[in-house]
């Protein structure tokens, strides 16, 4: 399989966290944006910037901050006075793997910016329309220790992200490992040790994209997303207690993104068909960012995986 070296060599980089890897490959063959919480120091920005360097495309980080304008984002209209025309000079979005770190830090109108390029893949700048390149991934980031001076992300671009992955510390003996390779990179030549086993280029990338589309989910499966969709928009049709706890189930595009991130898990394991532990894999991070629990289940400490494991337990496989 094309990304089986590549994933292999992500994992010897991103040591403690293989889920952050694999999700970051599915994001790449699924055409979809990550959104990734957790505190600092757990190789976040080292994840998207090693990959960077796996694939043919260029790498860019936006820090947000507050004083963030959606300029500095998509570009502005230069003007040239030798000729008394405007030039578009692009911004940093027009790459290919976007890091947006500390995405919720940044004012709404920049967030707006960022959405549009998300859903639409495309900047508007005046009157004018800029496509963005055909390879084009996010990842945000989000610190869930920090919420003074933040902007939370408002419900229509939460549902942009494909994925929203929840990054935990590792082990002890991972952390032993990151021990050791920072001591061998500090001794050794760094393009030595961080050289991937060789670089994927778009062309092979988009032919995997479209073989990740042909993976086939049998009429079963593609009705057994649909009701694990429709079990969280009514659930008091299948339990009393998860229904106090949802306020809104997840959208449309929540059934989309399944049916792609199932069959991009099931490519990733060097399946073409797709089974119910692919669906089981991906609907946590697929649905967690498109619930909204009611104040009952905040209240009473439930969280969001909770309550998808509940759904996960009271819808079968018809």
């Amino acid at each position: 399989m094309l990304l089986t070296p590549l994933r292999s060599w992500l994992k010897q980089q991103i040591i403690g966290q293989p889920q952050l890897v694999d999700r970051l490959l599915i994001a790449l063959l699924a055409d979809g944006h990550l959104l990734v919480e957790g505190a600092p120091g757990l190789a976040k920005t080292k994840a998207i910037k090693t990959l960077a360097l796996g694939i043919e495309g260029d790498f860019q980080r936006i820090q947000f901050t507050p004083d963030l304008l959606p300029t500095d984002i998509t570009g502005t209209d230069i003007y040239r006075s030798h000729d008394h025309s405007f030039e578009f000079q692009a911004g940093p979005i027009f790459h290919n793997l976007i890091l947006a770190d500390e995405i919720n830090r940044a004012p709404a109108k920049v967030q707006s910016a960022l959405l549009e390029a998300m859903g639409e893949q495309q900047v508007s700048v005046g009157n004018k329309t800029y496509p963005l390149p055909d390879l084009f991934l996010v990842m945000a980031t989000q610190n869930p220790l920090e919420q003074e001076g933040t902007y939370p992300l408002p419900e229509a671009q939460l549902d942009r992200f494909l994925m929203q992955v929840n990054v935990g510390y590792p082990d002890a003996q991972s952390e032993a490992a990151i021990l050791q390779l920072i001591r061998s990179e500090n001794i050794q030549d760094n393009t030595h040790v961080n050289s991937p086993p060789s670089v994927i280029n778009q062309k092979d990338l988009m032919i995997a994209r479209q073989a990740v589309s042909n993976v086939h989910t049998a009429e079963s499966l593609d009705n057994y997303i649909v009701q694990l969709t429709m079990a969280s928009r009514n659930p008091k049709n299948i339990d009393k207690e998860l229904a106090q706890w949802i306020e809104y189930g997840v959208s449309p595009r929540a059934t989309i993104s399944l049916d792609r991130c199932s069959k991009a898990h099931a490519f990733i394991q060097g399946n073409d068909f797709v089974t119910p532990d692919d669906i089981h894999a991906v609907i946590y991070d697929v649905f967690r960012h498109r619930l909204l629990l009611s104040f009952e289940a905040e209240a009473q400490g439930i969280t969001k995986d909770q309550v998808i494991h509940r759904i996960l337990e009271k819808v079968s496989i018809a």
